[in-house]
């Protein structure tokens, strides 16, 4: 096996891509001894395409809950008796001082981000426009949203107040998402994908490992992302919330999260590669190896719904490793 990673891992220094077949032959190193191999030719590849930055972004949870769609890992889905709050969209200075306090924290990508099918409100939208635009202005973090479905004109309203990148999760394989949601299709997300790609925007789409796919599923999904084309690749790790339909889904091993990690590295060299939600529970004392796994990304401070850790530590330990916290390659 060791060899057969080897091998792969040269093809892909060299700037040729894996094929499905190639991929999946990577996913059955499941011996410890065959995923550090697997790691050591992700960090080889992660450093040969981005070198030793590592990008930091933070999130604003700017408005919360009541969502009418049923994604059965959501805690802030209206479907499920969960005890996430539920608010309606911040205020300018609210979302202003979030974005403060992330800067000072070491992000430099920031994103707003609202729950809820899409933003249809025009007093919203132009809100969330007026704090992109302010971003842009203070020229501290590069400004980022994640507003659900898109439509055009949104998209370049948008574009037009400064955004950089809109996030929009294909959350995991295709031929999984029916079992993950019902109230609207992964083509759906997929058309936003292409509404915010034509409108200029960079796009970060990844989505949550652990919610019960299959290897193959995983793969596919990275293939998916790569055909994409996406800019960047948020890979979050799912954290059972009490109330959902996936509150017993057993949590992922942390040698399987730092092989999945290695796998989309293998598979989308030159994309952003950046873990998220979950992290910290699914890697536990191992979280400093998600970036010789890979990964050239992190997501500091808080989530969504849940509590992350001190961005402090994720710093220190990005130095530690002879890394360096910044948006450019080193």
């Amino acid at each position: 096996m060791e060899a057969c990673i080897a091998s792969l891992g040269k093809k892909v220094l060299e700037e040729n891509l894996l094929s499905p077949e190639e991929a999946l032959l990577l996913s059955g190193a499941c011996e410890p001894e065959a995923v550090f191999e697997l790691l050591f030719w992700a960090n080889r590849i992660r450093h040969r395409f981005k070198g030793r930055a590592i990008d930091l972004c933070a999130i604003v949870n700017a408005k919360s809950g009541r969502c009418s769609e049923d994604c059965a890992f959501c805690a802030q889905s209206a479907h499920y008796p969960t005890r996430a709050p539920a608010y309606p969209l911040m205020g300018f200075p609210e979302m202003l001082s979030a974005a403060q306090r992330a800067f000072d924290c070491g992000a430099r990508r920031f994103s707003l981000v609202t729950s809820g099918r899409g933003l249809s409100n025009p007093e919203e939208i132009d809100q969330v426009c007026r704090v992109i635009a302010e971003l842009l202005t203070r020229k501290q973090a590069s400004p980022c949203a994640s507003l659900g479905l898109l439509t055009p004109e949104t998209a370049s309203h948008l574009k037009k107040s400064g955004l950089v990148r809109y996030h929009h999760n294909i959350e995991t394989a295709p031929s999984f998402y029916p079992s993950i949601c019902s109230t609207h299709s992964v083509e759906a997300r997929l058309e936003t994908i292409g509404i915010a790609r034509a409108a200029g925007l960079e796009i970060c789409s990844g989505g949550i490992l652990g919610l019960g796919e299959t290897w193959e599923q995983r793969i596919e999904m990275a293939l998916a992302l790569r055909e994409l084309g996406v800019d960047s690749i948020p890979l979050n790790f799912l954290n059972p919330i009490p109330g959902t339909p996936l509150e017993g889904q057993p949590p992922l091993p942390p040698l399987e999260i730092l092989k999945s990690i290695a796998l989309f590295r293998f598979i989308v060299p030159r994309a952003d590669i950046r873990t998220c939600g979950g992290r910290e529970r699914g890697l536990r004392t191992l979280q400093p190896l998600m970036y010789l796994a890979g990964c050239n990304g992190t997501m500091i401070g808080s989530y969504l719904t849940t509590e992350g850790r001190s961005p402090e530590i994720d710093l220190q330990e990005i130095l530690d490793l002879g890394l360096v916290p910044g948006l450019k390659s080193i």
